[in-house]
């Protein structure tokens, strides 16, 4: 990767987005959607917690900020996965389709490839699943906010569906790619139905 986005600027990183190089790219942008969604989800539990109106969600503020709180660096992490996997096929693609090397080490990387993306769409899931039990315990003043890291979230999860799905034709056995795309589909569906659901109760005046 040609840079560590867990030590860039913004500005760093927006620069290096713009350049003409392959890493940082998609799957980055959908790892710091990820990343973002959580740190502002963190932000809005942060000052609901220790409210007397929101005392018996104690212990879910709780649950939230523990998660929430290592979320940014499972997510930068993620994106590293995904510039290496994305160097070590574009390696093999270099190579001739007879090549020994491009043709033992391509399903590994192709797979590699796939699940670094789908491991964001996954997370942004299980972030999303959090946020929605968060709605009743929130500030009704950080609502907004909270609305805002379920969309930062359904946005990563549908960035890493793009990454997932563009991967799919260089499986080699079809069935896995279709076992694979159903599961992509479902969660982006899932995230979707969830940051909406979300969205509109949050917004709701």
């Amino acid at each position: 990767m040609s840079l560590d986005l867990k030590e860039v600027t913004l500005a760093g990183f927006l620069t290096c987005l713009a350049d003409r190089t392959p890493t940082p790219g998609g799957g980055a942008v959908a790892a710091a959607s990820l990343a973002i969604a959580g740190a502002i989800g963190h932000m809005a539990i942060a000052y609901s917690k220790g409210r007397s109106s929101l005392a018996e969600y104690d212990s879910l503020h709780d649950e939230a900020l523990s998660s929430l709180s290592s979320l940014a660096t499972s997510a930068l992490d993620l994106a590293e996965q995904d510039a290496q996997a994305y160097a070590q096929l574009n390696d093999l693609f270099k190579r001739s389709k007879d090549d020994p090397i491009r043709i033992q080490g391509w399903d590994d990387a192709v797979d590699a490839a796939i699940a670094a993306p789908l491991a964001v769409m996954q997370e942004a899931d299980e972030l999303l699943q959090l946020l929605e039990r968060l709605i009743v315990a929130t500030n009704p003043m950080l609502h907004s906010d909270l609305a805002v890291a379920a969309i930062s979230a359904e946005a990563a999860a549908r960035s890493a569906n793009c990454n997932v799905r563009i991967n799919l034709p260089s499986v080699s056995d079809v069935s896995t790619a279709e076992t694979c795309r159903r599961k992509a589909d479902e969660i982006l569906d899932r995230c979707r139905a969830a940051a909406s659901r979300i969205e509109c109760e949050c917004t709701a005046q």
